[in-house]
C-alpha cells in the first residue's frame, strides 16, 4: 500500500522498508503492519490531539514528572510550545511504560523505536502467525475465561509492582496471542505512587476485566481482586508472585481521629519551625 505521510520519516531513516496494510484505527491512533528487513512489526501512528476521542486528562497525567523545568512551565501555561510539549509527553508516556513493563516481565508488545509521533513495536500474532485478535472478538469457554482472568490479574499485579497502572484496561485493550493475553494501549498509563486516583483506577481496571470474564464464568463476579491488590500494595507487601484470594475484608475498626489530628498538628508545628529557621538565616 501507499506509505502514509506520518510513516515516511521511518522509511527515510531505514527503520521501515514497506507498509503492508492498515491493521486498525482507534480512538487515539492508527496502526499499520510494516516490514522491517526480515521482520514484520507494527507502526502505531498517534492521532493529533484535536482528532482523538480520548482526551488528555489531569486524572491520568497527575504524578508524571517532566525533567526539563522550561518544558514544565510551558505545559502549565498552555502556550503553543507547551501544548506541543504536552502532546509529545502524552505519546512518550506509552513508550516509557512499554520499556518499563517489558523489563519487569509484563506481557506487552516489545517497543523498538519512536520517531515523529510513530511508535514501532512488536506485532503480536496468534498461533498461526496472523495478527492476534482482541479479547472482545473471541467467544470463550468458562475454563478459558478463568485462565485468562487469572493471567491478566497477575499481570496487573506485576504492573503495579513496576509502579504503573494501565488506567483504561478492558477487553478492548488486550490481544490474545499465541502465548496468551498481551496488554496494549498505554498512553494514559498512571503513576501508581504519584497519582491520587491510582487506587480507583486500579479498581476500575480490575472490575472491567472481572465483568467481562464473568459473562463466561459467573463465579468470578463474586471476587474482589481490585481492593485486595490495592490493600496489599499499600501495606508494602505486594510482589509479582503473590498468592491472591479474590477476597477483601473491610476493616470495621473505628478510625482514631485524635491520633490523626495530633499527627497533623505535629506536621504544622514542624513546618512553622522550619520557616522560622529559614527566616533567621536570611536576616
Amino acid at each position: 500500500m501507499k506509505t502514509p505521510n506520518r510513516i515516511k520519516p521511518l522509511v527515510e531513516e531505514g527503520l521501515v522498508d514497506e507498509v503492508v496494510r492498515q491493521l486498525m484505527s482507534g480512538k487515539e491512533a492508527e496502526v499499520y503492519v510494516v516490514r522491517c528487513g526480515d521482520d514484520t512489526r507494527c507502526a502505531k501512528v498517534y492521532k493529533e490531539a484535536e482528532k482523538r476521542s480520548f482526551r488528555q486528562n489531569v486524572q491520568y497525567t497527575e504524578g508524571r514528572k517532566v525533567k526539563n523545568s522550561r518544558r514544565a512551565r510551558a505545559m502549565e501555561k498552555g502556550s503553543r510550545y507547551g501544548r506541543k510539549e504536552q502532546e509529545q509527553a502524552w505519546q512518550s508516556a506509552e513508550v516509557d511504560a512499554l520499556h518499563r513493563l517489558a523489563a519487569a516481565g509484563v506481557r506487552v508488545p516489545r517497543p523498538y523505536n519512536f520517531l515523529e509521533g510513530v511508535l514501532l513495536m512488536e506485532l503480536v500474532t496468534d498461533e498461526t502467525g496472523n495478527a492476534a485478535p482482541r479479547l472482545n472478538d473471541l467467544a470463550l469457554s468458562a475454563a478459558q475465561a478463568r485462565e485468562y482472568h487469572h493471567t491478566l490479574i497477575m499481570q496487573v499485579v506485576r504492573m503495579l509492582c513496576a509502579g504503573i497502572i494501565h488506567g483504561d484496561l478492558s477487553e478492548y485493550n488486550v490481544l490474545v496471542g499465541g502465548d496468551g493475553p498481551v496488554i496494549i494501549d498505554l498512553p494514559q498509563a498512571v503513576n501508581a505512587a504519584g497519582n491520587n486516583s491510582a487506587g480507583a483506577m486500579l479498581q476500575r481496571d480490575v472490575d472491567n476485566l472481572t465483568a467481562y470474564f464473568g459473562r463466561y464464568a459467573p463465579e468470578l463476579l463474586a471476587t474482589d481482586y481490585g481492593r485486595e491488590i490495592w490493600a496489599i500494595y499499600e501495606s508494602g507487601k505486594l510482589h509479582p508472585e503473590i498468592a491472591l484470594t479474590g477476597c477483601f475484608v473491610r476493616s470495621e475498626k473505628p478510625a482514631d481521629v485524635g491520633s490523626v489530628i495530633r499527627e497533623i498538628d505535629d506536621v504544622i508545628k514542624e513546618e512553622a519551625a522550619r520557616r522560622r529557621y529559614k527566616e533567621a538565616l536570611e536576616r
